[in-house]
Order: C-alpha cells, then sequence, then structure tokens
C-alpha cells in the first residue's frame, strides 16, 4: 500500500518533503507533481530503484530515457558534458520551466547510463519536486504517469493516480489535479536547438 500525502505546492512542509525524501533514500519509488504532468520518480543513486522504474515501464534500464529532475543548474557538470555559452543562455532563460533538454551527457553518469551519450535534463516550475531534489542532495529520475484511456493521455487526479498505483509505488503526493500537458522536448546536444516534441511552454523563447 503506497503512502498517500497531501503537500501543498506555495509552500511545503518540510516535515512532508523529509518523509518524501526518507522514502527516496531507502530506495522507494514516489509519484510527484511537476510542472507538467506527474511524474514516477526514485533516486538517481539507487539501483534498485531504477531497476524497479524500468521494470513498471518494461523497458531494459540501459535503453532507458528517463529525465534527470534537477534542483538548478549548479550541479549539471554532473551529468553533462561542458556547455558552451550560447548553450548555457538558453537553460538560463528557459528554466525553471516545462521543458525537457537533450544534452551530451558527460563521463560521470550513474552506472547505468554511463553509454549513453546524452540525457534528458528537467528543472521544473514547481516548488514540491524542487524542494525534494534539494533536501534529496541529487536529482531524482522521471518519467511520466499515462494513462490507458486514449483521450486523457495522463491521469491528471491524484486519486485515480493512488488508485492504479497503489501497489506499485511507495509514495503518491497530492499536489491538486495535474496538467494534461507533457513539457516540451529541446535536443541541444548538437548546440542549435531542435524541437524534438511540443508540449507545454512557449517556443519562441528559443
Amino acid at each position: 500500500m503506497a503512502e498517500f500525502v497531501r503537500i501543498y505546492e506555495e509552500n511545503p512542509n518540510p516535515k512532508e518533503i523529509d518523509r518524501v525524501v526518507d522514502i527516496l533514500k531507502r530506495g522507494g519509488l514516489i509519484i510527484y507533481p511537476t510542472d507538467t504532468v506527474y511524474g514516477l520518480g526514485c533516486d538517481i543513486s539507487n539501483i534498485k530503484a531504477l531497476d524497479r522504474v524500468a521494470k513498471i515501464k518494461g523497458i531494459k534500464l540501459e535503453k532507458s530515457n528517463f529525465s534527470f529532475i534537477c534542483h538548478d543548474l549548479s550541479n549539471l557538470s554532473d551529468y553533462v558534458r561542458h556547455i558552451d555559452t550560447a548553450t548555457f543562455k538558453i537553460l538560463k532563460r528557459a528554466l525553471p520551466g516545462p521543458y525537457t533538454f537533450i544534452l551530451p551527457g558527460s563521463n560521470s553518469l550513474p552506472n547505468p547510463f554511463k553509454k549513453k551519450k546524452t540525457v534528458g535534463i528537467r528543472i521544473p516550475n514547481n516548488n514540491i519536486a524542487l524542494e525534494i531534489v534539494k533536501k534529496l542532495g541529487n536529482p531524482i529520475i522521471s518519467t511520466s504517469i499515462h494513462d490507458e484511456d486514449e483521450v486523457i493521455e495522463y491521469t491528471t487526479d491524484p486519486e485515480l493516480i493512488l488508485e492504479k498505483w497503489d501497489k506499485l509505488v511507495d509514495l503518491v503526493i497530492d499536489a491538486g489535479y495535474g496538467g494534461n500537458e507533457a513539457s516540451t522536448i529541446i535536443d541541444l546536444s548538437e548546440g542549435e536547438p531542435i524541437v524534438v516534441r511540443e508540449g507545454k511552454g512557449n517556443l519562441e523563447i528559443f
């Protein structure tokens, strides 16, 4: 049975954030809000947790395209190879925001991702997600919560999410209704921005 925790985005309760971080540190899986859709996540440094997420998604961990949710741009160099000034300016302008940026992966990526040439980096404009990552001290990996319904692509109601994911994850955060539009994916691995998927967010800033 997953825990169900109500957290308010305007002013996330530090005790509740600690509770979430504790679960992540113990290898737990969480469902949490972002500035787009609800995401499934775990601590990037916990191999068992990463394997659980890959198994749920029905993919091999090495072949996964999970996003890395970061708190800010300060520890980007841990996961991304040197980026030029123009690329950094784009990131600075767009983040935090509803974008996933594909960037060249560094040599110090966690083991399962070592062979990856690129990584997807996300800094969502959502206080709950940012506080969790900040308190944890390293990124969480993330993948969107899809819905079986062909009309609604993403489940937006936390209670329905809990119903569906109760036995698969350790904690579901109720932050109210989520969005139903995924992040815009921009590939910056070759320098020039290439829109891979148009989702939420203003493309004119690029």
